[in-house]
């Protein structure tokens, strides 16, 4: 067995393999984990984009690693870069003043252990059907408030609002332009399809899933990246 780099100890072991299947070794004396002539691998721009766009599929980062052949603590550093430099602000097309439909509504998540409940609170334009509004945070009439202040001023001045019956929705949006609804109107269906699309292309959300955010940072870094790429594709 080769020697620890770290310490120079004999007592070390085989321990796995690294991504690209190099064998790796472990230093029973210091535990420090190294593999034999070790090579730093550049990752070129074509890898970095697929891995921008598998960010934004059903795929865990281990997978994401494995299909892109890079180590998954590469990975993890990329990620934790790239989602905190994410804008965490809507960003839609400029609208006039006039008649404007908001459908709201808040999808359940969490972050680290389902006792840590992190509720997306969402507003969508019926007409563009752009995110126009969006708060992470609790499941009360702050956070409420919260999605109201992230919307465009035109939203707050003019816009008629379809919520479902949660009360913090009407303690917050002025009476004259809340409507609370139930789903057999057809008045947040919407909403309610892109909370499914979230579930189906953002790992996170998966209701029994394994790919669970670790960090709040993280949690908000990867919805607001899926949400800034799904309000461009409206565009296109």
């Amino acid at each position: 067995m080769p020697a620890c780099p770290l310490c120079a100890s004999s007592k070390t072991v085989k321990n796995g393999r690294i991504h690209n299947g190099k064998q790796r070794f472990k230093c029973h004396d210091c535990g420090r984990q190294f593999i034999e002539q070790p090579t730093k691998k550049v990752i070129d721009p074509a890898t970095r984009a697929l891995i921008d766009r598998l960010l934004l599929e059903r795929i865990s980062l281990a997978g994401i690693a494995r299909a892109a052949q890079v180590s998954e603590q590469w990975l993890q550093t990329y990620v934790n870069e790239k989602y905190a430099q994410v804008p965490r602000n809507v960003q839609v097309t400029p609208k006039k003043k006039g008649r404007l439909t908001l459908q709201c509504d808040e999808l359940w998540s969490f972050v680290n252990n389902k006792g840590n409940k992190q509720w997306v609170w969402l507003a969508l334009d019926a007409s563009t059907r752009e995110i126009v509004g969006v708060y992470i945070g609790a499941r009360d009439e702050a956070a409420a408030r919260q999605l109201w202040q992230s919307l465009p001023p035109v939203y707050r001045q003019c816009a008629i609002a379809d919520t479902d019956f949660w009360a913090a929705y009407g303690a917050v949006i002025p009476q004259s332009r809340y409507r609370a609804v139930g789903k057999e109107t057809g008045r947040t269906n919407y909403i309610e399809r892109f909370n499914n699309t979230l579930r189906q292309r953002v790992s996170r959300l998966v209701r029994k899933t394994l790919s669970f955010s670790k960090s709040v940072e993280n949690h908000l870094g990867a919805l607001w990246y899926f949400i800034h790429h799904y309000n461009a594709s409206l565009l296109v």
